[in-house]
């Protein structure tokens, strides 16, 4: 990273950072601020219009942030009201590589597992359920605030163990939604130990022209792990399992329809939030009995599965840790009303293939409901932000 800070007050090295951020609305005492432009955005594959963040600076440095990081072209246009805070401003060539490089500098002093996860669907539930399946073998888990996927949310979530580098293990979701190598950037930050590939749908097509280039984006998650690492892949997707041949090292795979190392037999429907099966592993198998709706969901918690498997728990520690989980927010969350109806709540970037499975789901459970009533709305790819939502 080429940064410029001739006048960077040398005390500022010897304090510490509380966070960093890069929503001046957030700053608090002792962070630091990133002022994204518009040029950063573009540069790293983010799409629409977004505000010079430069303008902040002063605000948070009143706030309270110990130093800014600024785009050194920006400095002429805001020369007024940066001048006499030069001392505490580092210039950088562009803000979003010196986010992501920062972040890399601090996982190379972590120095543990990270397991990676993209897909064109269910990265969110994977994550959560794959944190949730790793912490009952007694690690703390390091994720992804909300779906902080992208070249964005990425770094800022490993930035965390800057802050508390006590986590055993990050379990990190990773997003794209342009051709610009966003993975394989995000791969970068973080090298995976197990890269794990849910699906491929024709999400983004519209960005990347076709599938073909969804999957070939989506491989890089398999491309970038580390030497020797183990890739992670859903036996029912051909498009995923023709990774298989990137991988360099090891596979795992886990499905329900095809032939897989983990997968799920007995699967049955019992009501509104609970689906029973049979997890079986190479090691052995044991009763699940699973509170999220969807054969899509299913696949998420074999996936997470697999990733327990490959950190040495037994089938019967992961089926706990699936009977116990939580669907995410508004991601299959059942509200049950006292007017004697229920909601299910799957609203949150939805995409049609989870939508017809959690149809299908839903049929079958409500044999004894009076009606079933489907909402559905518009389903298309968000501009930009946070991250890849899925």
């Amino acid at each position: 990273m080429n940064a410029s800070a001739p006048n960077l007050e040398p005390a500022l090295t010897e304090r510490d950072v509380v966070s960093f951020v890069i929503d001046s609305r957030e700053v608090q005492a002792g962070d630091v601020f990133f002022a994204l432009s518009q040029p950063d955005y573009a540069n790293n594959g983010f799409n629409g219009d977004f505000e010079d963040a430069t303008k902040y600076v002063p605000g948070a440095l009143e706030q309270g942030a110990i130093a800014c990081v600024v785009r050194s072209d920006r400095f002429e246009e805001h020369r007024e009201q940066l001048e006499d805070l030069a001392d505490r401003i580092l210039f950088v060539d562009d803000t979003v590589v010196a986010l992501q490089r920062l972040a890399h500098g601090v996982y190379l002093e972590w120095n543990r597992p990270v397991v990676a996860i993209t897909g064109s669907a269910g990265k969110t539930t994977a994550k959560e359920l794959t944190a949730h399946v790793l912490e009952g073998s007694g690690r703390k888990v390091l994720k992804n605030i909300k779906n902080y996927n992208n070249g964005l949310g990425h770094p800022l979530t490993v930035l965390n163990l800057a802050k508390d580098p006590t986590f055993d293990v990050a379990v990190l979701e990773m997003g794209m939604s342009t051709p610009m190598h966003e993975i394989e950037r995000l791969c970068r930050v973080t090298p995976p130990d197990y890269s794990v590939v849910l699906n491929v749908l024709p999400v983004h097509v519209e960005h990347l022209g076709s599938i073909e280039n969804v999957a070939a984006a989506k491989a890089e998650i398999v491309e970038g792990m580390k030497a020797g690492g183990q890739a992670v892949l859903n036996a029912d997707d051909p498009r995923v399992m023709a990774m298989a041949s990137l991988a360099g090292g090891s596979i795992i795979t886990y499905g329900i329809e095809n032939p897989a190392d983990v997968y799920a037999k007995n699967i049955e429907y019992v009501s509104f939030g609970e689906t029973s099966f049979t997890l079986v592993l190479p090691s052995g198998e044991a009763c699940v009995s699973f509170p999220l709706n969807g054969r899509h969901n299913i696949s998420n918690a074999l996936a997470a599965a697999a990733v327990g498997h490959a950190f040495g728990m037994t089938a019967a520690e992961i089926a706990a840790q699936l009977s116990s989980a939580e669907p995410p927010p508004q991601r299959g969350e059942i509200l049950h009303f006292a007017a004697g109806f229920t909601v299910v709540n799957d609203s949150y970037n939805s995409n049609p293939d989870a939508l017809l499975s959690m149809v299908q789901t839903l049929k079958a459970g409500a044999e004894d409901a009076k009606r079933l009533i489907v909402v559905a709305g518009e389903m298309r790819s968000e501009e930009g932000g946070g991250g890849e939502e899925g």
